[in-house]
C-alpha cells in the first residue's frame, strides 16, 4: 500500500500517462512529482481492479477508492493506518472541533500512527477539489470583513432573573487578521452601524473597503451584481470615504477573513467566558475586551508572528485617517406628503411646503432633528419631537390666506360633510376647530368622509350622532363606533337619515296605495 492515498485528478493522470501514452515508471513519477514505487502500485491496483483506459467519467472519488483499496483488504503488520477522511471532513463541520482535536483523538486509537504535519498534509490532499481555489491576497489597509458570529452570550437581569441573549459582532482586518469584537443586543441597523463605528475607532483608522455579509440592516436587496446598501448604511460610509462591498450570496470564500475571525472570537473569547455569568451588558464587554487583547497578541503558528505584530508593521500604516467626528446615526426613510402638507414619522408629523403636495420626500432622523429632503435638497428641517399625533408646523410651509393646494379649504370640507348629513358635519366641524390650523384635521376629515365607502351614509350619520353624545369626533373614534356596530344602538328616530332621492312631482310616496 503506499504511504499517502492521491487524489483522484493524480492517479486518473498516472494511468493517462502509462497506459495511454505509454511512458515508463520513472518518466511518469517525474510528471507527477512522486515515487516510480507509488506509480509501480497505483498501476498494480488498477491492472487488479479491471480498470481500463480511458476511465469512466461516471466513476466517483469513492468508487474508485473503492476498487483500488477494497475494504477486505488487510494492512500490513508495518502499515499505518489511514484515518477516515470522509469522517474526518464531516467533524470539522462541527463548531469547535479542530484538525489538532481530530489527530489527537486519532492516536489515541493508534499510537503508532501519523504525525500532526503529515495527519495535515494527507487531509489537505485528500479535499482537494478539481477546481482551484483562488487565493485572495488582501492589501495593507484594503479590506475589513464584518459579521455576527452564530453563538450568542447569555446576560442575566439581576433584578428580574431574566436571560437574555447578547449579540457578537466581529470586525477583521484582511491583511493582519487584527480582530475587534463586541457584544449587543440586537442585530438591528442602529447597533449594526454602532459596531462598524467603534471598530474604526478601535483600529484607530480607515481602510478602503467594507465588506459585510448581506445582513438586512446593511443591505436592503442582496443581489450577486448590484447589491442595493441600506441609505444610512451608504451614509456613514461616505462619511468615513470607504467603499461597501458586500460579498456575494452563497459565496463564502468572498468572506473568508469573516469567518475565520468569527471562529477565533467563539474559540478564544467565547468558550472561555461560557461558565461566567454576566449581569450586564457592560460587563460582558468588560470582559471580552481583556480576551480580546491576548487573542490579537497570540502568536499565529503558521507565521510566527502575532496579529498585534502585522496590524503594526502592515495595516496601521496603510489605514487612512479617521475624520474629525465620528457618524452621527441617523434613519433615512421615504415618506409621502399628505393633503395637510405634513410627513410622519414614528407618528408626529411634521410640515414641509405646501407646494410640494403631492409627492414623495425623504426623511433623515436623529436624535435631536428631522431633516426632509427632496432631490438630495433640504426643504424642511424640524426638532425631533416624542410626541405622538402631534404636528410641527412651520408657518412659512402654510399656504397663504388659509387655502390649500388645489382649493382645499375647511369650507370645502363642512360643505362636503353637510351632503352626508348634519351630525357628519358637526363632527368634522368640531375636529377642524380643534386644531391650531385647520389644516392640521384635513388628513383625518378626509378619513372620516371616506367611512361612506365602506359603510352607508345613514350608519355614518348615526355613528357621528352617537360621538357627539359621547364627547367624540376624532376619525379613531368614529372607526371605533363603526367596527364595534355602536351606531346601530342609537334609535333611526333620533337621527335624522339622508334622504338617496330628492322630492319630485312623478314619485307617488309612501301613502300612495293607502
Amino acid at each position: 500500500m503506499p504511504k499517502e492515498r492521491l487524489t483522484v485528478r493524480k492517479i486518473r493522470e498516472i494511468l493517462r500517462l502509462r497506459w495511454e501514452c505509454q511512458l515508463s515508471e520513472r518518466i511518469v513519477a517525474r510528471s507527477c512529482r512522486i515515487s516510480h514505487s507509488t506509480v509501480g502500485d497505483y498501476v498494480k491496483r488498477a491492472e487488479t481492479a479491471g480498470l481500463k483506459w480511458p476511465l469512466s467519467e461516471d466513476l466517483s472519488e469513492n468508487q474508485l477508492y473503492e476498487l483500488l483499496f477494497p475494504r477486505t483488504e488487510q494492512l500490513l503488520p508495518n502499515a499505518i493506518p489511514m484515518p477516515d477522511w470522509e469522517e474526518v471532513s464531516g467533524e470539522l463541520r462541527r463548531k469547535g472541533v479542530t484538525l489538532r482535536l481530530l489527530w489527537i483523538e486519532y492516536l489515541e486509537k493508534f499510537p503508532n500512527g501519523y504525525s500532526y504535519s503529515q495527519f495535515c498534509q494527507l487531509y489537505r490532499d485528500w479535499s482537494k477539489k478539481f477546481k482551484p481555489t483562488m487565493r485572495l491576497n488582501h492589501k495593507a489597509g484594503e479590506k475589513v470583513f464584518v459579521d455576527y458570529t452564530g453563538q450568542t452570550m447569555p446576560v442575566v437581569d439581576p433584578k428580574t432573573g431574566e436571560i437574555r441573549e447578547a449579540e457578537i459582532f466581529v470586525a477583521v482586518l484582511g491583511a493582519s487578521s487584527y480582530t475587534y469584537a463586541e457584544a449587543q443586543w440586537h442585530q438591528d441597523l442602529p447597533n449594526w452601524i454602532g459596531g462598524h463605528v467603534r471598530a474604526i475607532k478601535y483600529f484607530g483608522g480607515v481602510p478602503d473597503i467594507i465588506v459585510p455579509d448581506n445582513l438586512k440592516a446593511g443591505v436592503s436587496h442582496p443581489s450577486r451584481y448590484d447589491p442595493e446598501i441600506n441609505p444610512t448604511y451608504q451614509e456613514m460610509a461616505e462619511h468615513y470615504g470607504v467603499a461597501v462591498i458586500p460579498a456575494r450570496v452563497r459565496k463564502p470564500r468572498d468572506k473568508s477573513k469573516a469567518e475565520v475571525g468569527v471562529q477565533n472570537v467563539e474559540r478564544w473569547i467565547l468558550a472561555r467566558l461560557r461558565n461566567r455569568k454576566f449581569f450586564s451588558l457592560f460587563d460582558l464587554n468588560r470582559a471580552m475586551e481583556k480576551l480580546l487583547v491576548e487573542l490579537n497578541d497570540r502568536k499565529m503558528e503558521h507565521l510566527g508572528k502575532s496579529r498585534r505584530e502585522l496590524f503594526e508593521l502592515y495595516d496601521r500604516p496603510a489605514l487612512k485617517p479617521l475624520p474629525a467626528s465620528p457618524y452621527e446615526f441617523a434613519i433615512w426613510k421615504k415618506a409621502r406628503i399628505n393633503i395637510d402638507y405634513h410627513v410622519e414619522y414614528e407618528g408626529h408629523y411634521y410640515s414641509v411646503p405646501h407646494h410640494l403636495y403631492p409627492g414623495e420626500v425623504y426623511i433623515r432622523a436623529n436624535e435631536k432633528t428631522v431633516e426632509i429632503f427632496l432631490d438630495r435638497k433640504q426643504v424642511a428641517l424640524h426638532p425631533r419631537s416624542n410626541a405622538r399625533g402631534r404636528h410641527s408646523t412651520l408657518k412659512e410651509h402654510m399656504p397663504t390666506e388659509h387655502r390649500f393646494y388645489n382649493d382645499w379649504s375647511k369650507e370645502r370640507f363642512i360643505q362636503w360633510a353637510e351632503k352626508i348629513g348634519p351630525e357628519t358635519a358637526k363632527v368634522v366641524q368640531k375636529e377642524l376647530d380643534s386644531r391650531q390650523h385647520p389644516e392640521q384635521a384635513f388628513r383625518a376629515c378626509l378619513g372620516i368622509l371616506g367611512f361612506t365607502r365602506k359603510y352607508t351614509a345613514g350608519r355614518l350619520e348615526s355613528a357621528c350622532h352617537y360621538a357627539l353624545a359621547n364627547e367624540i369626533h376624532s376619525y379613531r373614534g368614529i372607526k371605533n363606533i363603526l367596527v364595534n356596530k355602536f351606531d346601530q344602538l342609537v334609535s333611526s328616530e333620533d337621527v335624522p337619515q339622508p334622504s338617496l332621492l330628492s322630492p319630485h312631482t312623478n314619485i307617488r310616496g309612501k301613502n300612495y296605495y293607502s
